[in-house]
């Protein structure tokens, strides 16, 4: 009898297991559906729109992290192929800011979200409703120019390397600047820190 017993408890667990990753995979493919738009169920990667608010940008873990119209906020990857996009010119991921309006092409792979391309629908610094705080007076000397995703690395005081992004609403003078940086160049300009590696260009002095 005992070992009847046994096999029917091993059973019952096995039964309880099989049940409880049926209800997981349910509910993941659940939200994957509520997330991109529906249509997500089943094994495999998935892909569609996501539009929101942008609530974040954690540059160390490269994170977005985008708000949706019912209040859920989705933590979706980048990397240096993302493209980010704001009337038709093209920014680092790191020039987003919190209140930005996105629309991001997505990809889910399990409980993870990638994306390449954001579309920035609106921008909050566009509006004129950025804030302008911590603004400081910098200046180094030019490293490396990426024109393709609007930014700049450069040296300051001879041993600390940051990056530089431009802005959305950035001037059609301090974008033709930008565009005659060279390696090497000395500049001089007002910017925000975003955290201690990376700057958002204010405007060039």
């Amino acid at each position: 009898m005992s070992a009847i017993q046994r096999i029917r408890q091993g059973a019952a667990a096995a039964l309880v297991v099989a049940s409880l990753g049926a209800c997981a995979g349910n509910q993941l493919g659940n939200i994957l559906g509520s997330v991109l738009g529906g249509g997500a169920q089943g094994g495999g990667a998935q892909s569609g729109q996501l539009s929101g608010t942008i609530r974040g940008v954690d540059t160390r873990s490269q994170q977005i992290a985008i708000q949706q119209s019912n209040g859920q906020t989705v933590p979706v990857y980048y990397d240096n192929q993302t493209q980010v996009v704001y009337q038709n010119q093209n920014y680092s991921p790191t020039a987003l800011e919190s209140g930005d309006r996105v629309t991001a092409r997505v990809q889910a792979n399990g409980n993870n979200y990638y994306t390449d391309y954001v579309q920035v629908d609106q921008s909050v610094t566009g509006n004129g409703t950025g804030s302008s705080s911590n603004v400081q007076m910098l200046q180094g000397t030019v490293r490396q120019v990426d024109r393709r995703n609007g930014l700049f690395t450069m040296d300051i005081n001879n041993y600390t390397t940051v990056t530089v992004t431009l802005p959305y609403n950035v001037s059609n003078a301090d974008l033709n600047r930008f565009n005659m940086l060279r390696s090497g160049d000395v500049v001089r300009f007002y910017g925000t820190y975003l955290n201690a590696s990376q700057i958002q260009l204010r405007q060039f002095y």
